[in-house]
């Protein structure tokens, strides 16, 4: 549905981002003639042009399509409040260009006028893409930084692990948690065994004290493995090439168990300061990493999301239903924002350990033959609903309130959660 503020547009443009130009078409409202132009990817060459278009159209409304959410331009183009900002998914670009091309030819001038023309032709379909406060967008930003940053660590642990394995199996008893700052200090100084056992004792009690491990009893027992260990090979081949990568690896571990501790103190500060901290600081196993980023998928605009079942389809939560003749074929979405995705998944899992009708409502998925995934994702569709209301009602959320609730519905989880309390 377009708003008042939509309709008062003096121009529609349609923008194909590219890494060294960006192609422009444009067409004015009170003309026929499409125009069409390239801009240099340099700052001073965008925000001129767009200095053009104020002048050009006395500073009224001008609509841009473009066919990317987050990016170089869309950071630039955002601060002007003359331009009304028309995201388009990529995949939605595709099919709209497979329509008039069905050979599957791409070029960045026909798609920015196709851009064009999705935005002129349908843009009551299209929703325009309203910016978040700068606080909520800064969140939003951070969270997802923080889990790309989690991945990364995720995949050096693995790849440690996989060479450890390979010529030195015990230093995975040894390290402590794989993740630590210890297991990095650790391989960056003992990367192999024979190196380890020409250690002093007294001073692997030293690093093990160091690093807040103060437990005697294990660390005499992990000092008395590694005098008495026998290195899985000696081949020289093999260890000081391995050896060298997994102390290398250590060291970027290191940096990026530090920048992961940095950005939790900054999401701290930043989701202190929201507001909406008390409503998804109230939600049963969101803690301290779940719940900024579910305040970072909701925002703060509460025009954002008219029901439940918007966010649940967007986040990719909400099943896919395909019907062909007679065929029916209900699956899980693939095409949608991962993050996002990712977040309420994540929470679901983690509110199964601390509310009673979350464990009652997963165990009856797995009961019906759900796996885990699966039955995550039937907890999180029921969860998006719960966070839903309490966003929009502006309300904490109350576990005692939503129970009694169940029993006043007389659904069959209040046996399961009966069974469990």
């Amino acid at each position: 549905m377009v708003s008042e503020r939509e309709q008062e547009l003096a121009a529609c443009v349609g923008v194909d981002w590219g890494d060294e130009k960006h192609s422009v078409h444009l067409q004015a409202m009170d003309g026929q003639s499409v125009e069409w132009l390239e801009l240099e990817q340099k700052p001073d060459v965008l925000h001129e042009w767009v200095a053009q278009l104020r002048q050009r159209f006395q500073g009224r409304k001008v609509a841009i399509a473009i066919e990317q959410r987050k990016g170089a331009v869309i950071h630039a183009l955002m601060m002007y409040d003359f331009l009304v900002l028309y995201p388009v998914n990529p995949k939605a670009l595709a099919r709209y260009r497979e329509v008039f091309q069905t050979s599957g030819a791409k070029d960045d001038p026909g798609d920015s006028k196709l851009l064009l023309d999705l935005l002129t032709k349908h843009r009551g379909q299209l929703r325009a893409w309203i910016p978040d406060t700068i606080e909520a967008r800064k969140l939003q930003l951070f969270c997802e930084q923080r889990r790309k940053m989690v991945n990364q660590r995720v995949a050096l642990t693995n790849r440690m692990t996989s060479l450890l394995k390979q010529y030195f199996p015990q230093a995975l008893d040894w390290v402590g948690d794989i993740h630590s700052i210890q297991c990095c200090d650790f391989l960056a100084n003992w990367s192999d065994l024979a190196t380890l056992q020409r250690v002093p004792k007294s001073t692997l009690k030293k690093f093990y004290y160091a690093h807040n491990c103060r437990k005697a009893s294990l660390i005499d027992q992990r000092v008395a493995e590694i005098s008495t260990a026998r290195a899985l090979t000696n081949d020289s081949a093999i260890v000081e090439p391995l050896s060298l990568s997994v102390q290398i690896y250590a060291a970027q571990l290191r940096t990026l168990v530090r920048a992961i501790q940095e950005f939790d103190l900054r999401i701290a500060q930043l989701f202190a300061h929201h507001t909406d901290h008390d409503i998804f600081d109230s939600f049963p196993g969101a803690g301290d990493v779940c719940a900024p980023r579910l305040a970072a998928a909701f925002g703060t605009d509460r025009s954002r999301w008219n029901s439940s079942a918007e966010l649940q389809s967007y986040s990719g939560i909400a099943p896919v239903t395909e019907r062909s003749g007679k065929g029916l074929w209900v699956h899980h979405r693939l095409s949608c924002p991962k993050f996002i995705k990712q977040t309420f998944h994540e929470f679901a899992e983690q509110s199964i350990r601390f509310s009673v009708w979350a464990r009652g409502y997963y165990d009856q998925m797995k009961d019906r033959g759900k796996d885990h995934h699966a039955a995550l994702r039937a907890l999180a569709y029921k969860w998006l609903r719960i966070l839903f209301r309490c966003w929009k009602d502006r309300k904490p959320y109350d576990e005692q309130a939503y129970i009694q609730a169940l029993r006043q519905h007389g659904t069959s989880l209040v046996l399961v959660v009966e069974n469990l309390v």
